[in-house]
């Protein structure tokens, strides 16, 4: 696997470094569609913040096709897909305790989302 040599770190973070890809892949979800993280727990690497594991939330963004980082970073190839903003309600994810007001934001990959299940 590649390494990220010291060189290489002012280029990237000049140009921010982005992994978009151009792709044709259809999103699976629209802007509105309530979601569920799913609850998974891999030994390997994963962007998938722990505490949203298993919580509903909201597509609110949708950003376009990128590599997916919990592939790449093992070398397992790109395998391009939608990243979508995710807006979960503190009560959501800390309980009654939190907030009724407030909300927390969170760029996911398609691959941590399913259809949250429906409300009736």
């Amino acid at each position: 696997m590649p390494v990220l040599a010291a060189e290489q770190v002012p280029g990237l973070v000049a140009t921010g470094a982005s992994t978009r890809v151009e792709s044709e892949i259809p999103p699976r979800f629209k802007l509105g569609d309530r979601v569920t993280a799913l609850n998974i727990n891999p030994v390997t690497h994963t962007r998938l913040p722990r505490y949203v594991r298993g919580k509903t939330g909201t597509v609110v963004l949708a950003h376009g096709v990128f590599s997916f980082n919990d592939t790449n970073a093992h070398g397992l190839g790109q395998k391009p897909q939608h990243v979508y903003t995710v807006s979960f309600a503190a009560r959501e994810l800390w309980g009654p305790q939190a907030s009724a007001h407030d909300t927390l934001r969170i760029d996911m990959f398609d691959d941590y989302l399913e259809p949250a299940p429906s409300l009736g």
